[in-house]
């Protein structure tokens, strides 16, 4: 296989574009021809990572399997590839920051002057290559967060400048803008994508590639018109359709020629088209699914669905392979009481709680735990919804009244959540919870066993605080067991109702796991139980 090309994908006009889709489609399709393919994400701003970002800041906090806390992003590289990322997949200013600041207290830098250039642009060049070098790539795609003329990208955007002079014919800079329609005079205009490829110039940067966002279809004479203006090759010149979900959009790149246009630019051959007959067969279950099951995701964040970005995608996967169309109604917990809980969930045919951190809302999910589980709807929680499953029963099965976790009440008389030991001396709050993938042993005959098929799983986390195992045998004998456990530590790792149609609750993070073309086995079982509602 030929050596190591680089991908940028920049953004201009506007930010949510999707350059993390366009990224993920591209590495999709060069996949699909046989290239062994990877991501990274290099985020401006001074976050040594997103794990102390609330959700309303940077939506959805994404874990790898290695522990680290990264951008959304990384969810969608990995459900489009299947394929794990890492700690090196994502890189923030903080984290290039703070690697120099440490060199230069080391005195690697002995007797210089520490600088934005070089050695900031030399630090974030050494990350962009270290996929390349050390995991043998044949390409590595790298998405600059922002848009170009922000501040804080300037530095990535000059570090891209000198790869692509260092690296020649193994780069190429593909740059994505927006192309709105004004309904006023019933035109598109391209006055912003000029103005944003001519501030990429002004930092030394031509593009290869231009992905142009439209709502609707480009003529030639658009094309041609971008092309001329922004000396890009007009075959180069693309569009990006709105479509109904995001899935369709490697099918849309490929009829666009973008991974062609890609190889070309960094001089490898161009063979057969890929048929690409996995992911059109998941396009076609997904769009040629005749009936619904609803579901009810109670949260906190619900206002920003990219909160529980993972979680959606999970449940649309699994909607997917059990024939579905899945309509996620999303609940705030904060609104929800005994008395209008069941107008709430009436018409659900399953119920996810979802994972966070706080007390905001908790009283909430405890109420509409409670529902379902008088109500034997079927039932999923997800980290802090596993928790909250258990200090329901706890209090309402188990009459142990004032019975909480230690995070909501630090004198609860009945911690059945507590903190985890190794978790006691920690002072620090970013990247010190419990993170990564971890094993869990799961026990014949109970539900989660029946949806894995086999015995020994492992599974991502991102916790403090764990079920308090002081109490297993009280639980057990209420009718309410641990279904799945890690083989090191006792760690519960899922809790039970046997008696229930479907109540399971998972201390750690399915919907991490979950892909386009391996829907994850947890969510799989959920949406069948749901059906079967």
């Amino acid at each position: 296989m030929p050596e190591t090309r680089y991908v940028f994908v920049t953004g201009g006009v506007a930010s949510s574009l999707g350059k993390g889709i366009i990224s993920a489609s591209l590495a999709k399709l060069l996949q699909a021809r046989g290239y062994k393919v990877t991501i990274q994400k290099l985020d401006p701003y001074l976050n040594v990572d997103p794990g102390t970002l609330n959700p309303y800041e940077h939506g959805e906090c994404y874990v790898t399997e290695d522990g680290a806390e990264t951008d959304l992003d990384l969810g969608h590289y990995e459900r489009f590839l299947n394929v794990p990322t890492s700690q090196a997949n994502n890189v923030t200013t903080g984290r290039i920051y703070q690697n120099v600041i440490n060199k230069e207290r080391k005195g690697d830098y002995l007797g210089k002057t520490v600088q934005i250039i070089p050695h900031i642009t030399d630090e974030i060049k050494r990350n962009i290559k270290l996929l390349g070098s050390k995991h043998k790539y044949d390409f590595v795609i790298t998405e600059i967060g922002g848009t170009v003329g922000d501040i804080e990208s300037l530095p990535y955007v000059e570090a891209v400048r000198q790869l692509k002079w260092e690296l020649g014919n193994h780069a190429a800079v593909v740059h994505l803008t927006l192309v709105p329609y004004l309904n006023a005079s019933g035109e598109l205009k391209t006055k912003p994508t000029q103005h944003s490829v001519k501030q990429l110039l002004e930092n030394g940067i031509q593009p290869d590639v231009l992905v142009l966002r439209t709502e609707h279809e480009l003529s030639q004479d658009i094309r041609r018109k971008v092309a001329l203006f922004c000396n890009v090759d007009s075959k180069a010149v693309i569009q990006s359709i709105d479509v109904k979900t995001i899935y369709e959009v490697p099918v849309k790149m490929q009829e666009e020629g973008l991974d062609e246009i890609v190889l070309k630019k960094v001089d490898l051959p161009i063979d057969e088209k890929p048929a690409l007959k996995d992911w059109k067969g998941f396009l076609n279950k997904l769009h040629s699914a005749k009936e619904t099951v609803k579901i009810g995701l109670v949260g906190k964040y619900v206002e920003l669905a990219d909160a529980y970005k993972s979680i959606i995608e999970a449940l649309h996967h699994a909607g997917t392979y059990n024939d579905r169309k899945v309509k996620i109604e999303l609940i705030h917990s904060e609104e929800l009481t005994d008395k209008n809980i069941a107008d709430k969930l009436k018409g659900l045919n399953g119920v996810l709680v979802a994972p966070g951190f706080g007390h905001r809302g908790i009283e909430g999910k405890l109420t509409a735990v409670k529902y379902v589980r008088e109500n034997n709807i079927p039932f999923l929680g997800i980290c802090l919804g596993m928790q909250c499953a258990v200090i329901e029963y706890a209090r309402n099965v188990l009459n142990l009244k004032e019975a909480n976790s230690r995070e909501m009440n630090e004198r609860t008389s009945d911690a059945v959540i507590d903190l985890m030991e190794d978790q006691k001396n920690v002072t620090d709050m970013g990247g010190t919870m419990r993170l990564g993938a971890y094993d869990c042993n799961l026990k014949k005959g109970t539900k989660s066993f029946d949806a894995y098929g086999k015995p020994d799983v492992k599974e991502r986390h991102r916790h403090r605080y764990e079920f308090n195992n002081e109490y297993i045998d009280a639980y057990a004998k209420a009718g309410m067991q641990a279904a799945g456990c890690n083989p090191e530590t006792g760690l519960v790792e899922i809790m039970e109702i046997p008696a229930h149609k479907w109540f399971v609750g998972v201390q750690f993070h399915p919907e991490y796991s979950s892909t386009v073309l391996k829907p994850h086995p947890i969510f799989m079982a959920f949406i069948k139980a749901a059906i079967n509602e």
